[in-house]
């Protein structure tokens, strides 16, 4: 019997593994994640600024498994072989036919161990639970967030609705270590955001780093040191650890280029934010409705190769993308058209819960937006 082995059980892994049960034939498909459950992504944030309960932003592995039909190991793996086809845990060799790698990325630290020892971070519904406990016990003066991308500006606003709701005035300061925020996107679109960002009282410095952190104070390159602060890093990400021993071309984020079938090497493929797709000349942007579609591809492919037949290039449809804020200025652009305000908030919402895990999990998120959306803070209705 030939077996499949789906490193990772987030977006991509889940998807393929999905696609790969719903087919008949000797082969078995094993999923392996040191998660018990998949956290989504997207709405994390929202935890914070809509109060939506970061139980409905997970689903167990396991119960997705039964559901499909696939084999689950909840395990950490710690390297692959690719030459004796083994794919290595803390606990067991597995040998495999046929590998997909959707182990997504992980927080880059930069190799700063008081970074990673003193910040919080959010890329799972755990860390949200944490920051929002860490948040209920009112210790901060300020909330200074590293990193100025997508991910940090959705931190900034939702901790600032969080905090307005509670008729708390704290600081929230985003640092960003390149010359502005949300560098790659179109220019209308950022000055729209520092625009909203300017309205929500959420400050910026760039381009500034952190130099210095500790017990007492965090210090910045622009030589501003905040004191009583709260740390959250969302600076960037990188290939997993297992991945980064492996022999293969990878981008300077340690994530693996792959070819226009989603292969790096015989039957091995790369998906999801684990691989770097060439699209437009550029890599393809980390993102779900890629990391979905590309785990059905890998596994159709893994099919094809199964059955002798040629594989399919994959070719991904951007429907486009939005930048949620906590106010309802959101932005983004949507089929090729620009989208401010509500409208790209509810867009948002929407496509968030149409590719939530499950009915329960749907009805918790609509819930804490119903529940929430109420609310009004000083930087507008919300």
């Amino acid at each position: 019997m030939k077996r499949i082995v789906i490193v990772g059980g987030g977006f991509a892994g889940s998807s393929a593994a999905k696609r790969l049960s719903g087919s008949k034939g000797p082969f078995e498909v094993i999923v392996i994640d040191k998660q018990p459950a998949s956290s989504f992504l997207p709405l994390l944030p929202d935890t914070l600024g809509r109060g939506i309960p970061p139980g409905s932003l997970v689903c167990p592995l396991e119960i997705i498994a039964r559901r499909y039909g696939f084999r689950f190991i909840r395990e950490a793996v710690s390297s692959i072989n690719l030459e004796k086809k083994e794919v290595i845990t803390t606990q067991q060799r597995l040998s495999f036919d046929y590998l997909v790698i959707a182990s997504g990325s992980q927080t880059n630290f930069y190799a700063n161990q008081e970074i990673q020892k003193r910040a919080f971070t959010l890329d799972s519904a755990g860390d949200a639970i944490k920051l929002i406990d860490a948040l209920t016990r009112n210790e901060y003066e300020t909330y200074l967030i590293a990193g100025g991308g997508y991910t940090g500006i959705e931190i900034a606003t939702s901790l600032r609705r969080w905090l307005d709701t509670r008729n708390k005035s704290n600081r929230v300061v985003v640092v960003e270590r390149a010359p502005a925020i949300l560098g790659p996107l179109p220019q209308w679109m950022r000055q729209y955001v520092e625009s909203n960002l300017k309205r929500l009282r959420v400050e910026v410095i760039c381009p500034a780093t952190v130099e210095k952190i500790d017990d007492d104070a965090i210090a910045l390159s622009n030589r501003e040191v905040f004191r009583h602060a709260m740390f959250i890093w969302a600076a960037g990400v990188r290939g997993v650890d297992c991945i980064q021993d492996l022999a293969v071309k990878k981008n300077p984020q340690g994530r693996i280029l792959v070819d226009d079938q989603l292969m790096f090497q015989d039957a091995c493929f790369a998906v999801g934010d684990a691989a770097v797709f060439s699209f437009q000349k550029n890599g393809l942007r980390m993102a779900v409705q890629f990391a979905i579609t590309q785990g059905e591809a890998a596994a159709d492919n893994v099919r094809n190769l199964m059955h002798g037949r040629p594989l399919r290039k994959y070719r991904p449809v951007d429907l486009g993308y939005i930048i949620p804020m906590a106010n309802n200025h959101s932005c983004g652009i949507i089929l090729g058209l620009k989208i401010k305000g509500r409208a790209a908030t509810l867009l948002h919402f929407l496509m968030c819960i149409y590719r939530s895990y499950g009915l329960r999990n749907r009805w918790g998120v609509i819930g804490g937006l119903l529940t929430k959306g109420r609310s009004r803070n000083r930087g507008g209705k919300v």
